[in-house]
């Protein structure tokens, strides 16, 4: 019989059991090989192992382990393709435990949302209750449309207000009681301008847009308060809505002439000398009102009449001269009028000193007389004087 045709422990078995003189053993297993074998070839289905034989095979696993590791021989054991009948894993293989699995939050952090069960609450970081903003602590709490609250005091709020600040706090203390809760009817922004301008402290550092100081202007009358008597020149509203005059100027300029803002509206009347008064809508005219409208048309057409007055004087003539008499300064006249005649066509109220004097600079080329050269050059440096000195507010 060939030794191929045993399985493969059991050839590997026939080399060491010759070594080794295990003769009984190996007869009975080459004789069911060989009865296996022929039965294979005729494509019958293997007979199942003899009871006797299984027992056996299981110990000779354990017997060619035993003496592999006795002579030092490096042999790898197949593994069966299923388990015995009649034995247990834990009789095939003693040696094999499943560990047991850690708990699986084991070295996890366990985050439980809800645990501490607190409540997140929006204080303002000026009006809040520790704030050391007046010698009395705070007595009532503002609770803005965007529920952010904020702790002031009533004797400040109700002080400028004519109508118990909308309504909306008792006038009397016994009345108000202790940790009196207003609802405000305005987002926290508008109503953090309106508290900053009572305690005539800058909001500057919040950055407000020109939009939420608008609303917050507009909705100090509905709370009893008079505009013009929180927005004046000292005050830190008054600087931070003139911060906003160079980029939306006529918008500042209408907010100061609906509240007679007299002060705001004459600083930012120069912003407006470069806005075309001929793209006022009848919206906007209504708006800014005739007192403040009639100032600023004004403004536009007083500075256009006085650089035509002053450009109507040409250069003062010198003493007449061998080499240039009146004849020839007439040249420098004409030249001046006809410079000065296209300055006056366009005379913006917003023309700039630097422009008059790169218009007027290039006549002293035209001209060879030194003394001719002097009176030009004294002339535009008069005239940009007696611009850069014209009235440029309202």
């Amino acid at each position: 019989m060939d030794i191929l045709d045993c399985p493969p422990s059991y050839s590997l078995g026939l080399c060491l059991c010759k070594e080794l003189g295990l003769t009984p053993l190996i007869l009975r297993v080459t004789l069911y090989s060989t009865f296996c074998s022929s039965t294979s070839r005729r494509f019958h289905p293997r007979p199942p192992l003899p009871t006797w034989l299984i027992m056996e095979i299981g110990d000779w696993d354990s017997v060619l382990q035993f003496t592999s590791d006795a002579i030092g021989l490096n042999i790898q054991l197949p593994k069966h393709d299923r388990p015995i009948p009649g034995r247990s894993d834990s009789a095939t293989s003693p040696h094999l435990q499943t560990p047991t699995p850690p708990d699986s939050n084991d070295g996890s952090p366990v985050c439980d949302g809800n645990s501490d069960g607190n409540v997140l609450v929006s204080v303002s970081t000026t009006f809040y209750p520790g704030a050391n903003i007046h010698s009395f602590p705070p007595d009532i709490a503002l609770l803005s449309a965007d529920s952010v609250f904020f702790y002031v005091h009533s004797q400040v709020l109700l002080g400028p207000s004519n109508n118990n600040f909308r309504c909306l706090i008792p006038n009397s203390s016994k009345d108000s009681g202790h940790d009196l809760v207003v609802h405000i009817p305005e987002q926290s922004p508008v109503l953090n301008v309106i508290l900053h301008a009572l305690y005539e402290m800058s909001c500057a550092h919040y950055s407000p847009s020109f939009e939420v100081l608008t609303t917050a202007v507009n909705l100090l009358d509905e709370y009893g308060i008079d505009p013009k008597s929180q927005i004046t020149p000292s005050s830190p509203l008054y600087t931070l809505l003139l911060s906003h005059a160079p980029l939306f100027p006529l918008d500042v300029y209408t907010l100061a002439s609906k509240y007679d803002l007299f002060d705001l509206a004459v600083s930012t009347s120069p912003h407006l000398l470069s806005f075309p008064l001929s793209s006022l809508t009848d919206e906007m005219a209504v708006n800014i009102g005739p007192k403040y409208l009639r100032r600023l048309f004004f403004l536009h057409i007083g500075r256009s009449d006085a650089l035509k007055r002053l450009l109507l004087q040409p250069p003062h003539p010198h003493a007449p001269t061998p080499w240039c008499d009146f004849t020839d300064q007439k040249t420098l006249t004409r030249a001046w009028a006809l410079a000065s005649a296209y300055l006056a066509w366009d005379a913006r109220p917003d023309l700039s000193t630097s422009f008059l004097e790169s218009a007027l600079s290039p006549l002293v080329e035209n001209l060879s007389c030194d003394l001719c050269k002097q009176a030009l050059n004294d002339r535009i440096k008069n005239l940009i004087v007696q611009w850069s000195v014209v009235k440029r507010t309202i």
